[in-house]
């Protein structure tokens, strides 16, 4: 009896563990003493590696020290395809200033230089859900100490932020 006192117990649990979550946050922030746009984005590792792998048929092999040597041209065409920056209605193209790995973490370096003071910016944020329908995508900008957030998601992948 306690065995299936136990095991009903432990049961839910595992079952929450099991669950995996598809979520990307992208920080987004104005700098005005160097007009300009200065962006994180982090994405799980296996997740933006599986994506990439099956749309550009290749193997990058992350963090291993077999990691492709053009790894970064691989992230950057991924990003321009699925993440597009629309400052006061003109498309931005951003720079991919690099990437960082933390635990199961890539964390992208994105940069748009020459800004004016944003009034609104529209994200087109498509990232990882072609392969993970679950797939959401927060953003959270900051413009003079004003602080916004879009929740993206595959049913709604575009949003406006007006400050």
């Amino acid at each position: 009896m306690k065995k299936v006192i136990i095991i009903l117990l432990v049961l839910p649990l595992l079952s929450f563990t099991l669950h995996k979550y598809y979520v990307a946050l992208t920080e987004i922030e104005y700098k005005e003493d160097s007009k300009s746009i200065q962006m994180i984005m982090n994405v799980f590792m296996d997740d933006i590696e599986l994506a990439i792998n099956k749309d550009h048929n290749t193997n990058l092999k992350i963090a291993t020290k077999n990691e492709l040597p053009s790894i970064d041209e691989h992230f950057y065409k991924y990003l321009k395809t699925h993440f597009k920056v629309i400052i006061n209605k003109e498309e931005k193209t951003y720079k991919f200033i690099g990437k960082e790995y933390d635990g199961d973490i890539v964390y992208f370096y994105l940069e748009i230089e020459n800004v004016s003071l944003p009034k609104s910016i529209k994200i087109e944020n498509n990232v990882l859900v072609d392969h993970f329908p679950d797939q959401q995508n927060l953003v959270k900008a900051t413009v003079n100490k004003k602080r916004k957030s879009l929740f993206l998601s595959n049913n709604n992948d575009k949003g406006l932020l007006k400050f």
